[in-house]
């Protein structure tokens, strides 16, 4: 038998009994080391979510931020390997996508309407573009260096320190939060040029449109969540002091947040990053609660158009997948 045939051979197994291991190869993408070796094996089967990573000796090493494309798979940021990797989430297949000598730690990654793929690799201090048809990865803003300039020129001749989170506008434009300098910056990918959004703040670390169209941020340092209405910001959850409360949103305490998700029934989701948990807020009725709790440091979040929650969970080495509120019950894979 095969690798190939053995890998659908046991994936079909699981799919009839999700206790059945389950074993399937990382082949190697579009810039990828082909002499790499991969593979996932299926554990434990429990209610609410599915866990994905790799295998002991080639895991999934500090998931972070994390999107699906347009083919319906999952866009994976791993800090350790330096890599964006692709999940097939029919199969449970995993290869690399983006990978190369050039890349540090490539922290979020988002697609424009093209179906091209940007990044943020913050420790170079930049933002790469890979064109997903021709296999082009090439920078469009920062220098390398780490500092605060560029405003109104060109954004490759622009200074950051440290980008982390980076999101598309309606308009197309893309939004940075430039952590090291407590800005938001947004590029006009158009014109090529940059210019900074408001006066410093404390900590922007991660930033969602909702289906509005109204800007969500996290402060991680600020313990807050906040949003942007009329030209003017405002506190949703959080009193600023670190600590761990659900309820009432604005009385609630937060602890390093550093991921955020608009969902499509109006609910923001935040990787609350220091308290080990996945918090959803409720705008409507100004509260927030805990949806997953005992992860390890989760950073990226992510929410696709049915609802379903995709999590980052850095340091436990996985990605987990929480079915959204909608969702009648739901079964729980963890893959290494």
């Amino acid at each position: 038998m095969t690798r190939a045939s053995h890998i659908s051979q046991r994936l079909a197994e699981y799919q009839q009994s999700p206790s059945s291991p389950n074993t399937a190869t990382r082949a190697s993408g579009p810039l990828a080391d082909p002499t790499s070796k991969w593979s996932r094996r299926a554990i434990l089967s429990l209610p609410l979510f599915t866990a994905f990573s790799h295998a002991a000796e080639s895991r999934i090493r500090n998931p972070y931020g994390l999107t699906t494309g347009p083919d319906g798979a999952l866009y994976v940021c791993e800090i350790d390997t330096h890599r964006i990797s692709r999940l097939d989430l029919k199969s449970g297949n995993l290869s690399d996508f983006v990978t190369g000598p050039d890349l540090k730690q490539p922290y979020e990654v988002r697609f424009d309407k093209r179906g091209d793929l940007y990044f943020v690799d913050m420790p170079a201090h930049k933002i790469y573009k890979f064109e997903v048809k021709t296999k082009k990865l090439s920078a469009i803003a920062g220098t390398g260096e780490p500092g605060f300039s560029g405003d109104g020129g060109p954004a490759l001749q622009a200074q950051f320190k440290q980008p982390h989170s980076i999101v598309f506008d309606p308009q197309g434009r893309l939004l940075v939060c430039d952590i090291g300098n407590q800005r938001i910056r947004r590029i006009d990918l158009n014109k090529g040029t940059i210019e900074t959004l408001g006066e410093p703040m404390k900590g922007p670390r991660a930033i969602d449109f909702d289906k509005q169209g109204t800007l969500w941020l996290a402060l991680r340092e600020g313990n807050m969540v906040m949003k942007l209405e009329d030209g003017k910001w405002q506190a949703v959850a959080g009193t600023g002091e670190k600590g761990y409360t659900d309820g009432n949103a604005k009385e609630a305490k937060l602890n390093g947040p550093k991921g955020i998700a608009c969902a499509p029934d109006g609910t923001v989701y935040i990787a609350d990053t220091e308290n080990h948990c996945v918090r959803r807020i409720d705008p409507k009725a100004g509260t927030i609660s805990t949806v997953a709790k005992d992860m390890k440091r989760p950073h990226g979040v992510f929410v696709d158009r049915k609802g379903t929650i995709y999590v980052g969970d850095s340091e436990n080495h996985r990605v987990t997948v929480i079915p959204g509120p909608s969702a009648k019950g739901g079964t729980a894979r963890h893959y290494e």
